[in-house]
């Protein structure tokens, strides 16, 4: 739309403003306020001058905001900010109750068989490390049905851990685990590192079918060898296990592995899968299963108990 302006010419000859066209030369032409038109884009409403910026208010700092937060939202930008933090997650895709459990019992189990104190201490720091590398292991290869299924606690699955993180912590454990294990003894970490390869062959084999309870057996099987050979330094050469005490061992295994399977039987049942737990648990229901689960293992640990205390460990 052209701009409607009417502008007031001056000229030298003639006194006051002059309307229309003036023949002659003009000087200048003079911009009269009083005849703005009403909408005219220049003009601005809110008395802002056209080609002056405008002042802007100061952007408050986040120091600033966080300090004026109220004290229940900042603890809780807090507790989300340390939960997403990289160790945290790889502390959750550990599966810590299981390595801390694990853990605890062979060391338990190393103090019932007369071993030191330092000995059980780095038996038990052992089975932790392994456990976790197993759970790394585990949610790794388990993130696209996590995912699916929208599993709890499964920061790989989810997207907040990266993948490539939880394998260099398998890594890095996994270093770790082999002086370690050795630290007692050669021969005992021989059955300890082969019980972990067990454990890792158990995660992407077997275990949707019904022999999945093998590769649990096979593990705490030869926890029973590790335990029987271990001493201190890596040259200690202990004695083999008694028989019944591996074959308490293998059952315990396979206990744990019902005990472990009932959390997610649901989605392993959408999945088709068709290992033992999920077989017995289609007949039994979960919270029967359940019950016989801890029954079974705790007997067999009683049996252990028993067992270890009248014929020991060691053949």
């Amino acid at each position: 739309m052209a701009k409607l302006q009417r502008w007031k010419r001056r000229d030298p000859a003639v006194e006051g403003p002059v309307d229309g066209p003036v023949e002659g030369p003009v000087d200048e032409l003079v911009h009269d306020p009083a005849d703005e038109s009403v909408g005219d884009p220049d003009v601005v409403a809110d008395d802002t001058v056209v080609g002056v910026e405008p002042e802007v208010e100061p952007v408050a700092d986040e120091a600033d905001v966080l300090a004026t937060e109220p004290p229940a939202r900042r603890t809780s930008r807090l507790r989300l900010s340390v939960a997403d933090a990289t160790p945290v997650l790889l502390l959750q895709a550990a599966h810590p109750r299981q390595a801390l459990v694990t853990g605890a019992g062979l060391g338990v189990a190393a103090l019932a068989s007369d071993r030191p104190l330092r000995e059980a201490a780095v038996v038990a720091a052992t089975g932790l490390v392994g456990q976790a590398i197993l759970g790394w292991h585990n949610d790794i290869v388990d993130r696209e049905t996590d995912a699916r299924h929208r599993t709890p606690r499964k920061p790989v699955a989810d997207g907040r851990l990266d993948p490539g993180s939880a394998w260099f912590a398998l890594v890095v454990a996994v270093l770790l685990v082999i002086p370690l294990s050795i630290s007692t003894g050669v021969t005992a970490g021989t059955y300890f590192l082969a019980s972990l390869a067990v454990g890792l062959l158990g995660n992407v084999a077997l275990r949707r079918g019904r022999f999945s309870f093998l590769s649990w057996a096979g593990q705490y099987a030869l926890f029973a060898a590790y335990l029987s050979f271990g001493g201190w330094g890596g040259g200690a050469d202990g004695d083999p296990p008694e028989v019944a005490m591996v074959v308490l061992f293998a059952l315990l295994g396979v206990g744990v592995h019902f005990l472990r399977a009932i959390w997610g039987l649901v989605a392993d049942d959408a999945d088709k899968w068709t290992y033992l737990p999920l077989a017995l648990g289609r007949r039994l229901g979960a919270s029967r299963l359940l019950l016989v689960s801890a029954t079974y293992t705790g007997l067999v640990l009683a049996a252990i108990v028993v067992v270890g205390g009248t014929i020991g460990l060691r053949q």
